[in-house]
């Protein structure tokens, strides 16, 4: 009976059914909360659990858990949301020309009219002052690494412009929390940090290949660049690539970051969850059909919980 439900005015295409926005937000807010992506939650997952992996080694490299570290989870989950929402308000302001002739994105509010440009500008402004608020209560360190993740943010739109490889960039500011988390537990960005902010990118040319395929043949038409278009029939192959790089480079970073502070049981249970992580993402690759749109974006969907993953196994080996 669900599927016979009328589709509520102004909703997004690839918008979860029955999302909270279009249900119970008031109307006069659900174009800018569907403008920043609120009634598509994946995308907000994604940004946040890694800034989650990043404290969680930060603390296991450390072994100096505080009180602190709560609000440094609970800001980074806040400002993961607005960050996430002021991001894709700048990417539709950016494509609103592409997003008019993709099929799956014509939906979206400023293409469709529910929103202009210059109402998307201050909704912008307003979610980043708000992330900003969130950030000064954290450390110099971690936020002049705030203030550096706006460079990749602001050149992720324009890069499937000019490269073959947009996700790239967008793994570049998605996955910045790594660095903004151990800085805010730390005081710096060491170098286990590094190697895992490198895996977390290859998470992201993971998943966000099989996204793209959605709209590859609207993409073609219109000249935009992606991983999912260069890749085409071979993606199965590049994919694996991927799955192994951020295996690798997680477990590398585990072991540089926790070797010398924790117990061999620890350490074990810790590097049981990149493993874990490789299995699930084998599993997307053994599902995976590139000319299935709807299964393309389950498989895209299942990655929130590919990545807490992980993050599980991290924060058992805490307690440990």
């Amino acid at each position: 009976m669900q599927g016979n439900a009328p589709t509520p005015d102004g909703q997004v295409a690839d918008a979860v059914s029955g999302n909270w926005v279009d249900t119970y937000a008031p109307v006069f807010t659900r174009p800018y909360l569907r403008l920043s992506r609120a009634d598509r939650p994946i995308g907000t997952w994604l940004l946040l659990i890694p800034c989650w992996w990043g404290l969680a080694l930060a603390i296991l490299s450390d072994g100096n858990p505080r009180w602190e570290d709560l609000w440094i989870a609970i800001g980074c989950a806040i400002g993961a949301f607005l960050m996430r929402g002021a991001g894709c308000t700048w990417n539709d302001i950016t494509d609103r020309d592409f997003d008019g002739q993709v099929e799956r994105t014509r939906s979206r509010p400023i293409p469709s009219g529910q929103v202009s440009v210059r109402q998307a500008v201050i909704w912008m402004g307003l979610q980043c002052l708000l992330a900003l608020g969130i950030l000064l209560t954290f450390n110099q360190a971690a936020i002049a690494m705030g203030v550096l993740s706006l460079l990749p943010v602001t050149i992720y739109p324009f890069a499937k412009r000019f490269t073959w490889w947009p996700q790239v960039f967008l793994g570049l500011a998605f996955n910045w929390g790594i660095l903004l988390a151990w800085a805010a537990h730390t005081g710096s960005v060491g170098v286990p940090a590094i190697t895992l902010y490198l895996a977390g990118i290859a998470w992201t040319l993971f998943y966000d290949t099989i996204y793209a395929h959605q709209d590859a043949e609207d993409d073609e038409l219109i000249g935009i660049k992606s991983t999912a278009r260069l890749f085409g029939t071979d993606t199965a192959r590049w994919l694996k690539y991927f799955l192994v790089a951020t295996v690798f480079l997680m477990a590398l970073a585990i072991i540089d970051g926790a070797l010398a502070q924790v117990s061999v049981l620890a350490l074990v249970v810790a590097l049981a969850g990149p493993w874990a992580m490789g299995w699930h993402m084998a599993w997307q690759l053994r599902g995976l059909d590139i000319e299935d749109n709807a299964k393309l974006l389950q498989l895209f969907r299942a990655n929130r919980d590919t990545g807490l993953i992980p993050l599980i196994f991290i924060c058992v080996a805490l307690v440990l």
